[in-house]
């Protein structure tokens, strides 16, 4: 495959952000007809690798070849043309319009100066078809379809306009098994066509089963480029993460939920009675004390977000009852809930969670000034004080208060947001999927600091999609279907099986 010219070679890529060195030096190829899987920690240089590849930003030294051709794209749109598409997490199609109208947007065949619909729907099936997607209907409206469906959409697009090199960013993080099965199935159909699809994800198992070829990045440089076959599956975890993979067995040795759920527990530090609010969740009883790891568990839609809601007071609830250290509380507001010792992280972490044109120090105090009150500014030495406390504590990478925030990775991103809640010394903190979206390394780091804050005696509650970590590291688990709890477990050997026979109603 060596004496095959690559679809795309990069050499010597090098981009600087202020206060940070995005890549330095990093080289990647591609060749046509497999999948090479870009590996990495969240802050590696994957996304920036990939933006420079595609347009989005500029390259301070190094040179960019397709096809054998040194090329520098000033735009995606450039990039789109000499036949590059990128399918982002978050698929950027226009859900109001239908199948067919998505696939060929702007580049609908005309005829006598109107849009030739028969030849948009001939051309939108023979792309389906090809990739085996001649079940879906052209003219149904996006917003109908699943998010994997939606997913696959955006790769017709692709396929019409003839790309040559597809990269999939994060493709399946928001799929269960059957739909991740059937994006395989196209990607598979579109090797055999010659396609060279760059594939990022931090699903090891996924790696291994779909990619023939894998590049390390680490900290913005290249560790290597390797055959899938070849690297072990711990040898790639210590390329990425650039220590023994010793760290990864230490949240599995501390075993710290089961310590804690040997001790008596102490005086419910949270505890709720049918709580729930009309039209978004109901029939919650929990029960969370001081150093206890509270897991819920559930699909996604299950009603584990709308609760993590109602009990910061984002929502409001309109029935059951609520407690704090035996007090009833009628939590209106995430300020109340503040005042009431209790932090909340949100799943949304951009949106509802950190402001991006803002630096880390910034966005580190913002509860800690909200709760002070906007006139009564955080003196700039105290705000210093804490952001490099954190900043050590958290290991957050760059180490740079003054950095932007929206330059960070997403899981540097998460520990700033882990970091302001903790500035607050929160009695309960309220995680909502802390971990979703980062890589292995930056996960197990999380994961460590969650069951050490336990151990020292903050109450937790944490919601994660994949249920082995919430087994993990919780002392006991609720089980939400239907946006309604079912189940409330010790955690003194159940088992996935055990969670997921509740969740299908099995047990019944």
């Amino acid at each position: 495959m060596n004496e095959i010219v690559p679809l795309v070679e990069m050499t010597g890529i090098s981009i600087e952000f202020p206060g940070v060195k995005a890549l330095d030096g990093v080289g990647f190829r591609l060749f046509p007809g497999e999948v090479h899987a870009l590996m990495g920690e969240n802050g590696a240089g994957k996304s920036t690798l990939i933006k420079a590849l595609t347009g989005v930003y500029p390259v301070d030294s190094g040179t960019i070849t397709v096809a054998g051709t040194e090329r520098n794209f000033g735009s995606p749109a450039e990039a789109q043309a000499a036949g590059i598409s990128t399918v982002y997490q978050e698929v950027n199609l226009c859900p109001n319009l239908s199948v067919e109208e998505n696939i060929l947007l702007g580049r609908e065949p005309r005829r006598h100066g109107r849009i030739d619909w028969k030849a948009v729907r001939r051309s939108a099936r023979r792309v389906l078809g090809d990739l085996q997607l001649d079940h879906l209907d052209p003219g149904s409206v996006l917003s109908t379809h699943s998010l994997a469906i939606q997913q696959l959409v955006a790769i017709a697009r692709s396929v019409q306009i003839e790309a040559k090199v597809l990269i999939l960013d994060e493709p399946t993080s928001s799929l269960d098994a059957e739909e991740v099965q059937q994006l395989f199935t196209v990607v598979r159909s579109l090797r055999t066509q010659g396609v060279g699809i760059v594939f990022v994800s931090h699903f090891l198992e996924q790696v291994y089963e779909i990619s023939d070829r894998m590049t390390v990045l680490r900290n913005g440089k290249l560790v290597g480029e390797y055959l899938t076959g070849e690297l072990p599956r711990m040898g790639l975890i210590q390329k990425m993460i650039g220590r023994d993979v010793e760290v990864l067995a230490e949240l599995d040795r501390s075993e710290t939920a089961v310590s804690r759920a040997e001790t008596a527990p102490g005086t419910a530090l949270l505890q709720t009675k049918n709580l729930g609010r009309k039209g978004s969740v109901g029939n919650i009883s929990i029960s969370v004390a001081p150093g206890q790891i509270l897991g819920l568990a559930g699909l996604l839609g299950s009603g584990r977000t709308e609760t993590a809601r109602l009990l910061f007071g984002a929502d409001h609830a309109d029935q059951g009852e609520l407690r704090i250290s035996g007090t009833s509380r009628n939590l209106r507001s995430p300020r109340a809930a503040i005042n009431a010792g209790i932090g909340f992280s949100s799943e949304n972490r951009k949106e509802e969670g950190l402001i991006g044109d803002l630096s880390v120090k910034d966005n580190l105090v913002l509860a800690m000034q909200a709760s002070k009150g906007w006139l009564r500014r955080i003196p700039g030495r105290q705000q210093d004080q804490l952001s490099q406390k954190f900043i050590e504590t958290l290991d957050i990478r760059p180490a740079n208060k003054d950095a932007l925030i929206r330059n960070l990775s997403g899981g540097n991103q998460q520990k700033v947001l882990l970091a302001r809640w903790l500035i607050m010394n929160p009695q309960l903190l309220i995680l909502d999927e802390p971990t979703r979206g980062i890589d292995i390394g930056a996960k197990t780091q999380i994961q460590l600091l969650i069951s050490n804050l336990a151990a020292e005696g903050m109450a937790m509650i944490f919601i994660s999609s994949e249920l082995e970590e919430v087994l993990r590291l919780s002392d006991s688990i609720a089980v939400l279907k239907d946006r309604e709890m079912v189940a409330n477990l010790p955690n003194n050997g159940v088992t996935m099986d055990d969670v997921m026979a509740i969740i299908a109603g099995s047990n019944a």
